[in-house]
C-alpha cells in the first residue's frame, strides 16, 4: 500500500532529506519526518513555506510532480506594492520571463491569511505598502512565482504553498505532517 504524507515545510527547511551541500547546519526533511522510503514530490525552495507531498510511491510522485498532469498549485503570495487590476491581469494571461512564457495563471488580491508568525519575521517598511494574492498555477518553474510577481512590479516578501490539488494545508502547524489516503483515480 503507497504512502502519502502532507507536510507543511517551514521557512528555512531544505526539500530533501540530507544537506548535499555538505553545509550540515542547514534544517531538512530529516528534521521533521522520521518514514522510511518516502520523498518529496516536487520541490519548495529553501526560502519558501508550506504544503510538500511526500510519497514512496514513484508513478504517484511523478503523477503530482509532473505539469503534464495539470495539478494546481496555489500559493499564497506576500508582496511589496499594491495589488492593481493590470498587474493581475498580467498574471492571469501569462507572462515573457527569460526562460520564455508563463501559462495562464489563476490570480487574485486576497485579504492578509490568518498564517502562522514567520521565523524570521518578513521585513516591514513603514514607508512601503504591502499586499497579498492567491496565484494558482498548473506549471512549476524553478522559482517561478517570485520571477512573475517581480515581473509586474510586485517583489516577493512571503511565499506559501497553500494547495497542490486537492491537498491543502488545512491544519497543518509548520513542522507537523500527516498521512492521508492515496488517490485511487
Amino acid at each position: 500500500m503507497a504512502r502519502l504524507i502532507l507536510f507543511n515545510k517551514p521557512y528555512g527547511v531544505l526539500s530533501q532529506f540530507t544537506d548535499t551541500a555538505g553545509e550540515g547546519a542547514r534544517a531538512t526533511l530529516s528534521d521533521h519526518i522520521a518514514v522510511p522510503g518516502v520523498y518529496p514530490a516536487g520541490r519548495l525552495d529553501r526560502d519558501s513555506e508550506g504544503l510538500l507531498l511526500l510519497t514512496d510511491d514513484g508513478r504517484l510522485q511523478a503523477r503530482i510532480a509532473d505539469p503534464r498532469f495539470k495539478a494546481p498549485k496555489t500559493y499564497l503570495v506576500q508582496v511589496e506594492g499594491t495589488v492593481t487590476e493590470p498587474a493581475l491581469e498580467s498574471l492571469r494571461r501569462g507572462l515573457r520571463l527569460k526562460d520564455g512564457m508563463t501559462l495562464p495563471a489563476g490570480a487574485e488580491a486576497i485579504a492578509p491569511p490568518q498564517l502562522w508568525p514567520r521565523d524570521p519575521p518578513v521585513r516591514f517598511r513603514k514607508t512601503v505598502p504591502d499586499a497579498w494574492i492567491a496565484l494558482t498555477l498548473r506549471e512549476g518553474r524553478n522559482r517561478q512565482v517570485r520571477r512573475m510577481t517581480a515581473a509586474v512590479g510586485l517583489p516577493t516578501l512571503r511565499l506559501v504553498r497553500w494547495r497542490i490539488g486537492d491537498w491543502t494545508l488545512d491544519g497543518l502547524a509548520p513542522g507537523d505532517w500527516r498521512e492521508v489516503a492515496v488517490p485511487t483515480h
